[in-house]
């Protein structure tokens, strides 16, 4: 994996800056589409396990309420309360969607864990590491960012924890 031409989403542009390796995948989504994780492991010919999808939850801690990011295969679904035991919360709702995209400056199914407006707090379901890379959304619907786990998780300071289910 190399890195690609300078450009392309905040998600591609903050890889570049941090200097780690990356590989960009664009494939076609159709407009309408609402199961983005599925379609982008059909289109990329890799198994579902292996497509990670970005999604943003409000934690309550003893400071508040905070959104934060977990990311889990596509495969299945996010665990809110092993999310919140993952980062020393109470408890996680989904956050709303106008929230989500407004937070991270992406829209829905193509939120990416990387380029966020603001760096969110950040889990990711332990499974990654049965896996060399693993794909995460580029920034917007249709382009997807192969990448190691332990790349992802430096990058991010991302904990690996089993919020899947």
């Amino acid at each position: 994996m190399g890195a690609v031409a300078k450009g392309g989403t905040p998600a591609i542009v903050s890889l570049q800056a941090a200097g780690v390796a990356f590989a960009v995948h664009e494939f076609h989504h159709e407009p309408g589409e609402k199961h983005y994780g599925q379609v982008a492991a059909e289109a990329l010919g890799v198994e579902p396990e292996r497509v990670f999808k970005t999604l943003v939850a409000n934690l309550t801690t003893d400071r508040g309420v905070e959104q934060v990011v977990g990311i889990v295969p596509v495969s299945g679904q996010l665990s809110l309360r092993e999310l919140a035991v993952a980062l020393d919360g109470k408890r996680a709702e989904m956050c709303p969607t106008d929230v989500a995209e407004r937070i991270t400056g992406y829209v829905v199914g193509g939120i990416s864990p990387f380029g966020q407006k603001k760096r969110l707090r950040t889990a990711i379901d332990e499974t990654c590491v049965l896996f060399d890379t693993i794909f995460v959304s580029g920034g917007k619907r249709g382009l997807d960012l192969e990448i190691a786990p332990d790349v992802l998780m430096h990058v991010l300071a991302a904990v690996a924890a089993p919020i899947g289910t």
